[in-house]
């Protein structure tokens, strides 16, 4: 592929850490050596956990590194009207149904089935509100019953048909989203979900290539399916492997893995820094 778009996407829930910094510089070098272009996106669409101090550390964290970007950078909740286009696309095509389960509700209906399916992160949503009756839905709704919208996979793969999408890493993959289920896609108050901004924001950008980490792979699966059920090209994607602690364990914010910021209060160099997150000069 000549002169990549690629993007790094991080949200402001906390400072960022080795593996961020070996994210960001994955994507990077793979624009640069190209001659391509690389983007920065905040995603901060959880109004709960985000931070405009942690936006603000990570772009400084990131110039320190040595890292620029090529134009302005998107914040995905300054474009709700985005998404909100992209989920009328999708009611259109009557794929999207309201889900009003709580995770307690969940729980106990695969608790009296005795099992359910499984996908990547566990138990896959049992369809408990696919089959609601219209005038059911519009009297939660009306009455102020918190809801979700959730993605109806088999009817949209019933649209779509099967899919493919490419992995420099791992070659052509024949999309499953059906491994997922039936993801939510936006809430009552929030227009938006992790998996339709980042979908709608690569195309909007004109990202041709997605670096990202390993952990992302099977989420790539439904991503695929929204590009088609939007009518949006997809661009290649490259999932590289994780920066791991002794024990193994990827880096992670919730087990407080040591951030850039600390590293550089003990007085490491930004190029130390890179070596350490995997890009030595």
């Amino acid at each position: 592929m000549s002169d990549p778009v690629t993007r790094f996407a991080p949200s402001p829930t906390g400072h960022l850490h080795l593996g961020h910094a070996h994210s960001a510089l994955f994507g990077w070098t793979t624009a640069r050596k190209a001659g391509g272009r690389f983007l920065l996106r905040i995603e901060d669409i959880d109004p709960n956990r985000c931070r405009p101090e942690y936006e603000r550390d990570l772009i400084e964290d990131l110039a320190w590194l040595g890292l620029g970007w090529d134009g302005p950078v998107r914040r995905q909740s300054d474009h709700f009207g985005d998404y909100r286009a992209a989920l009328a696309r999708l009611r259109t095509l009557g794929v999207l149904y309201p889900c009003f389960c709580t995770r307690k509700d969940i729980a106990a209906e695969i608790a009296r089935a005795g099992s359910a399916p499984h996908g990547p992160d566990g138990p896959l949503y049992p369809g408990t509100c696919r089959h609601r009756s219209a005038e059911d839905r519009a009297e939660r709704i009306a009455r102020g019953d918190a809801w979700a919208l959730r993605l109806d996979i088999a009817a949209a793969g019933r649209l779509t048909g099967p899919l493919r999408w490419h992995d420099r890493a791992r070659g052509w993959q024949d999309a499953t989203p059906k491994l997922l289920g039936d993801v939510v896609l936006a809430r009552k108050d929030t227009p938006t979900s992790y998996h339709l901004s980042v979908t709608v924001d690569d195309h909007l950008q004109g990202v041709t290539l997605v670096t990202r980490g390993e952990d992302l792979f099977f989420a790539t699966h439904l991503h695929r399916l929204l590009q088609a059920l939007l009518g949006v090209d997809p661009p290649d994607y490259h999932h590289h492997g994780l920066l791991r602690n002794a024990a193994g364990e990827r880096l992670a914010k919730r087990d407080r893995a040591q951030s850039l910021r600390s590293l550089r209060d003990e007085g490491r160099s930004p190029a130390e820094v890179r070596a350490l997150a995997g890009f030595p000069d």
